[in-house]
Parts: structure tokens; C-alpha cells; sequence
């Protein structure tokens, strides 16, 4: 069973019940998060209904191992993750062998953060739990919780591969939230080919969040990235000890009011009067339209802090993100739970179900990728009842600025479907090793892991992964087969971080990833400290960083190619045609940018040597024959800018109609493309053997490339800017862009 509904609806009393039933008669269960944080919520609540027959337990990578012998003898509810089921407990099931012969019930808890890549793995890892259960005799039920999702019955399905009923009604009583869609404001800044400069939204989410905790309101920020919550968190303290330090010296004056200019830089509209033409706002559960004014925020700001509390204001606002000690993790939940901390800026390890009821209001800076997300992170205040302010602030990013100015794409829709792709076979066969290596696969295990089985093990048996025996397949080398897939989608091995002057280790990134995060040059942050990258060495697998507080952050650029391996399907689009398939993309990092972090102000692009790396994946297409581009070229428009703009755009947008994010994806563009002979845009898969975007893409190219169109259209900018064509890594430097070409291209395409 699955049950979708919205944040607070009750979903854990749901399964709650259940399972705690199946524990007192003489059961065990399993309880499946994305997120440390979300299982040791909720074994903080487990524990605090006082049963003493639940014997609950936290089993992941923050367990110590002398509790572990304890958790695998004793425990009747254990909580854990994808990564630790994958890692630790289904190679071992022969040590958890009472646990697997007494599972009664599997909660998959919010499943609707197991998308693309990571989905897919996830996938496969509950199919062979499930064959693990039934060589121990037991037949546990699976009951799946998610926010609202489209389809949550064939969603469910795919992910577990077992038929599932749903269950979407949500009676549940809320207060409303009023909904601002927030758009920074235009600099005097000029970026790279004069196009004009937003001011940052983490920078706007740290004054916002500045002006809140001014008000005694809490509030909760959420960063699209670790470095960014870092950013928000220690911009936030900084101006608040402004203010203090100001308050201080003039305390003998009247206390001031909060967002006082102080606060709030000139230019910066007041977060609590946020009304304008590039603002529209809404409420949800039925309320009626309105637009965030001082009145509807009254209600859930309190009196400022007193006197002597000003100068204690900048230690009530934390960064939270992965990468935490644990102790530390559980200490910053404590105090945002108990009030102690006002306001927390984190990525979206808190995103799902982590029970922080109290918050009066959500900072969201910058899409988060789907409108599922997007509504769970706005849940997170207002789960006391009470009314509550959401704001999501919109980044220089065509898919960010088409949303604030089109609120009708978020409001008054279903939430997108949740995109997974099982039978990747870069997916499928390293858990196809690892399910031989626990249990020797056998033909009637080949319905269990779907219609594509049979010949990846044909391809693992001929790379000698496994052996083809009478009694079926085995898995015959010394290493650890888990060791094959990585879950979270990064490959290789990982790179060591390491501060240069003391040795220490400051922590890992995995090795695709260290060709954009660690290069030489690159702006490292960890746990509040900014380090500049000295050298990057790939093949000792070290990044030596020293310590360091520069003003800007960096952005690598890479150069692409891409060749056409085989078209899946094809169909005629517009006055074009429209294609789906294999390609093989080459990329490689060339240099890097660096932006003031404050203004995104453009301070330097600096070259990088990089080897470069291949990658098999899949890719949606689509081309326009010479015939119908004479007129565009007679008119002096830039083909190659026009189609490279377009292929920028379409980058942007794809993620409002696919469960992605921009970075997962990367495109290709040319005027005339070596393998079919046309002008060709490229939208494709950035993991191996694809993640399923580029062909959800393909199945909505109408309303993505007509939403595309709109976007660049609507953009106030006349040549082109961040907003619109221009893209953070393009290798190119954004050359050559035809705004306008890129308008009458798409108006060709889809026959306008």
C-alpha cells in the first residue's frame, strides 16, 4: 500500500500503528528513510510512547559498533537507509536471520525522494530484500508514505516491483500559508557579454532570514547546497551581529523596530510588506489568493527580543547539511525543536517528515526541483496549526524566473511524476552481483528483477562477474560485490579533501564530482570554514586545500561532445522531428568562474588541464531540415547561437516537467551535427546508461519546448542574460547566444 498525501496528514500514525501492532505480536519491522535525520526523529518518537515490547533502533552509519551485535540480536523495529541495507545488512542477512524470519512489515517512508539514479538503485535494493525475506520464509507488507505525487500506484509498483493499492485522500485540519514567489532584483553589475546581474538568492535568503529572526519569527531556510547553507547561515549571523553591535552602542535609544536599514540593505524590499507586480503569492489548502502584507505575517511574528537578548541573536542561527557529526546533527534538531535556535539554514537533509513542529515561516532559495519538494519544504512551518509564510526566492535561472513570473505552473497542479529508471543496466547489474553474492540467483529469480535480467546476466557472465552453473548464477571473486554500484550515483573511487598545513581530513567528494567541486582553484566550505583548493591530484585521490576567506565562489565549465549510438524512437514534431536514444557524451572541465558571492558580479575565468571523461547514457533530440532554417539565416539570425541558446533554455526548464535537476543533465548543440546531417539540439542523461529525464522529456516535448519558448520570450533582458540563455557551465563562455534566433527557431520547430 501506498499512502500519498501532504505534509502533516497523519502518515506516520498510519504506519505507526501497524507496526507497533506487529511488534507486540511477536514481529519484527523495518523502517526505510532517505535520511539519518528523519530515522532519528522518528525513533525519538518511537521511544517517547514508552512500549516496552518496541525494542527500536537506529541502524546506519552513525551507529556505533558496539551497539550493532545488540541491534541485529535484540531490536524488533530497526530504522535505517538505502545505503546501509545495500551496504551492511543484505550481505549479512545470515546474521540478521531471526530479524528476516519474524518481518512482518517494510515502511518505505517518504518515497518519493527515491528518483533518477538514486531511485533506481533503491529499486533493486527492495527487490532483493524481498528475496532475502523469502529465503527465510517470511512475506512482509509494504506500505509506502509520500507527499502528494502523480500516479503514487505505478510509482509504487516500479519501486518495490509488487502491485499496490493507494490510498491519496488527506481530510487533515491546517492553517493556511501564504505563498510569495520572491524574484531578486536586477544589480548594476554586468555579467559576461553585458548581460545584467541578479543579486544571489542565497543572498537574499540571508538577509530574509536576518529579518526574521529580527522578529522572533523561526524560520528555516533551505539551500540548494552545502556550500550555500554555510553561505546563508554565516551571511545571516554576520548581519545580525551588525545589528547587535549597533543596538549595543545605542542603548540608551529607543529600541528599534525590526527590518530596520540595518537589516536590510538599501534597495532590499521588506520581507514583511512583499508586495509587487514580480510577486504573486498564494495560500494553500483552499484559501483564497493573497499577497504577503504585514497584517498576514502578524499573527506568527511575536515582540522582538529584549534588551539583553540582541547581543545572543547571532548564535540563534546554525547551518544544518550531511557532512555533520552526528551528535551535532541531533544537537542543532534539538535546539530548532525546542526554540532555542531561531533560524537554521540547511539543504534538504530536513526536508523530509523531520518533526520541527513550531515554525512560523520557510525560506526556500531557489527551485528545489520539483513541485513535490517544493510542497514539503514549505510544510515544514505551520505543522502546529497555526498560519504560516513560505517564500521562494527565485535564482538567476531560466527555470526559477519562468516560475515566479507563471505561478500558474506551480499552483493548481498535480505534482509531477517520480521519474525512475529499474532497468538501467549500469543500475541493474552490480545489484544483480550483489544478490548472487548473497544468494546464488536461480531462473525463478528473473521475474523479481525485471524484463531485462536475462541478458545482463548474459553481459556479467561474459565480463567474468559472475558463473553460469547448472544450479544457476555465482558470484566468485574475493572483493565485495555491494562495492559495484554506488547508490548515490557518484562512481569512482572517492577523493580525499585534505588541509594542507595540518594533514586533517576535512572530508570525501566522489570522483566525477571532484572535477567540478575540488579542482585547482575551486572554493571549498566545511562546516562554517572557506578553503582554497592548492592542487588536485586524481590519481593519489587527494585534494590539498589551505585555509582561506575569499569573497567569491567558483564555478567549473566544461566543453562537450556527443555522437549519436542508436535512435530508440523518433517521431515528427512541428515542422522537425523528435528523437530518443543512445549517445556517447565526452566531457571535460576547462576552466572555472569566479563570482563575487554577494552580487554574482564576474571577477575571472581561469583555465584548468582535466582529463577528459566518456559517458554511455541516453538522450532526447530533436532537428529542423535546412529547408525550414533559409528564412531564419536570410534574416541574419545566428544559427549556432540560436539552436545554442535554445539547447540552454531547454536545460532549464526540463526540470518543471522531469524529476530532475539542472546539474543532472547537460545538452549539445551545433548547426550541423556529424551524424544526422542537421541542425540538432541534444538533452541528455549526465549518468550512466540514463535516469529516465531525457525520456520523460521526450514524452512531454510539446509543453517543454513551448514552456522553453515562453520563458526566453518573457525574459526582460534584450540580448540575453542568466535568466533566459545563458548558462553557469557552458565551456563556451556563452558564445555564441541568438536570443531572438533562439525565439523564431522554437516558433519553427513547433510549427507556430
Amino acid at each position: 500500500m501506498i499512502i500519498s498525501t501532504g505534509t502533516a496528514s497523519g502518515k506516520s500514525l498510519a504506519y505507526l500503528t501497524p507496526a507497533v501492532a506487529s511488534c507486540l505480536d511477536g514481529g519484527t519491522v523495518l523502517y526505510l528513510t532517505p535520511t539519518k535525520a528523519l530515522a532519528a526523529d522518528q525513533l525519538r518518537a518511537l521511544r517517547e510512547l514508552r512500549i516496552a515490547q518496541v525494542r527500536a533502533a537506529c541502524f546506519d552509519g552513525d551507529t556505533p559498533f558496539e551497539e550493532r551485535t545488540w541491534v541485529r540480536q535484540h531490536a524488533n523495529y530497526v530504522l535505517t537507509n538505502p545505503d546501509m541495507l545495500h551496504r551492511g545488512i543484505l550481505p549479512r542477512h545470515a546474521q540478521w536471520s531471526s530479524f528476516f524470519r519474524r518481518l512482518r512489515m517494510v515502511v518505505v517512508d517518504e518515497c518519493h525522494g527515491y528518483r533518477g539514479v538514486f531511485g533506481s538503485h533503491v529499486a533493486q535494493i527492495l527487490r532483493r530484500l524481498r528475496r532475502i525475506c523469502s529465503r527465510y520464509g517470511s512475506r512482509p507488507v509494504f506500505m509506502l508514505a509520500s507527499a502528494t505525487a502523480s500516479e503514487p500506484g505505478a510509482f509504487a509498483k516500479r519501486l518495490t516491483g509488487l502491485e499496490m493499492d493507494e490510498v491519496t485522500v488527506d481530510a487533515s485540519p491546517r492553517g493556511s500559508t501564504t505563498f510569495a514567489l520572491w524574484e531578486p532584483p536586477l544589480t548594476e553589475l554586468r555579467g559576461e557579454r553585458g548581460a545584467p546581474v541578479r543579486r544571489t538568492a542565497t543572498a537574499e535568503a540571508a538577509d530574509l532570514l536576518a529579518d526574521l529572526v529580527l522578529a522572533d519569527v523561526r524560520t528555516l531556510a533551505f539551500v540548494r547546497s552545502r556550500r550555500g547553507a554555510e553561505t546563508v547561515s554565516l551571511s545571516a549571523r554576520a548581519k545580525l551581529s551588525d545589528v547587535a553591535f549597533s543596538l549595543s552602542a545605542h542603548s540608551g535609544s529607543p529600541r528599534p523596530r525590526p527590518h530596520t536599514a540595518s537589516a536590510t540593505p538599501a534597495g532590499h524590499p521588506d520581507p514583511a510588506s512583499a508586495t509587487s507586480p514580480h510577486l504573486p503569492a498564494s495560500t494553500t489548502g483552499g484559501e483564497p489568493h493573497r499577497a504577503v502584507t504585514q497584517q498576514t505575517t502578524a499573527s506568527a511574528v511575536s515582540d522582538p527580543p529584549s534588551a539583553n537578548g540582541w547581543a545572543d541573536l547571532p548564535n540563534r542561527v546554525a547551518a544544518y547539511r550531511a557532512g555533520y557529526l552526528a551528535e551535532d546533527r541531533r544537537l542543532l534538531e534539538g535546539a530548532l525543536r525546542s526554540g532555542s535556535l531561531l533560524g537554521l539554514a540547511t539543504t534538504n537533509a530536513l526536508e523530509l517528515g523531520v518533526d520541527v513542529s513550531g515554525l512560523d515561516a520557510v525560506l526556500i532559495a531557489g527551485w528545489p526541483g520539483t513541485r513535490a519538494s517544493l510542497w514539503q519544504q514549505a510544510g515544514r512551518a505551520g505543522r502546529e496549526g497555526q498560519d504560516a509564510l513560505a517564500v521562494l526566492i527565485a535564482r538567476d535561472d531560466p527555470l526559477d524566473t519562468y516560475l515566479v513570473h507563471h505561478p500558474e505552473a506551480l499552483f493548481g497542479r498535480p505534482v509531477e511524476a517520480v521519474v525512475l529508471d529499474p532497468d538501467n543496466p549500469y543500475v541493474l547489474g552490480p545489484h544483480l552481483c550483489a544478490a548472487a553474492a548473497e544468494i546464488p540467483l536461480t531462473e525463478d529469480d528473473l521475474d523479481t528483477f525485471g524484463p531485462t535480467t536475462a541478458d545482463v546476466l548474459d553481459g556479467l557472465v561474459s565480463q567474468g562477474l559472475l558463473r553460469r552453473r547448472p544450479a544457476g548464477w555465482f558470484w566468485t571473486r574475493r572483493e565485495r560485490a555491494t562495492d559495484l554500484a554506488d547508490i548515490r550515483g557518484g562512481g569512482g573511487a572517492p577523493i580525499q579533501v585534505v588541509e594542507a598545513a595540518t594533514g586533517r581530513l576535512l572530508g570525501s567528494v566522489d570522483e566525477p564530482s571532484a572535477h567540478t567541486t575540488v579542482h585547482t582553484g575551486a572554493v571549498y566550505l566545511h562546516q562554517g570554514e572557506s578553503f582554497l583548493v592548492e592542487t588536485l591530484d586524481l590519481e593519489a585521490g587527494v585534494a590539498l586545500v589551505s585555509d582561506a576567506e575569499p569573497d567569491y565562489a567558483t564555478f567549473a565549465r566544461d566543453v562537450t561532445e556527443i555522437s549519436v549510438l542508436e535512435s530508440l524512437r523518433s517521431h515528427p514534431l512541428g515542422r522537425g522531428h523528435l528523437h530518443f536514444g543512445e549517445v556517447e557524451v565526452t566531457r571535460q572541465v576547462v576552466s572555472y568562474l569566479k563570482r563575487r558571492l554577494h552580487s554574482g558580479e564576474m571577477l575571472g575565468d581561469e583555465p584548468l588541464d582535466l582529463p577528459p571523461r566518456t559517458l554511455r547514457t541516453r538522450a532526447v533530440w530533436w532537428t529542423l531540415p535546412a529547408a525550414e532554417l533559409t528564412a531564419l539565416a536570410d534574416e541574419g539570425f545566428d544559427l549556432g547561437g540560436a539552436a545554442h541558446a535554445a539547447e540552454h533554455a531547454s536545460i532549464g526548464l526540463l526540470p518543471l516537467f522531469a524529476t530532475c535537476d539542472r546539474w543532472d543533465i547537460g545538452g549539445v548543440s551545433t548547426e550541423l551535427h556529424a551524424d544526422t546531417g542537421l541542425l540538432t539540439v541534444f538533452v541528455y542523461d549526465g549518468h550512466e546508461g540514463g535516469a529516465g529525464f531525457a525520456e520523460r522529456g521526450y514524452a512531454r516535448a510539446s509543453d517543454w519546448l513551448t514552456a522553453t519558448r515562453e520563458a526566453i520570450a518573457s525574459c526582460e533582458c534584450e540580448r540575453g542574460c542568466p535568466s533566459c540563455i545563458q548558462s553557469p557551465k557552458c565551456g563556451n563562455g556563452n558564445e555564441p547566444l541568438d536570443k531572438q534566433g533562439a525565439i523564431r527557431l522554437l516558433d519553427t520547430l513547433l510549427g507556430s
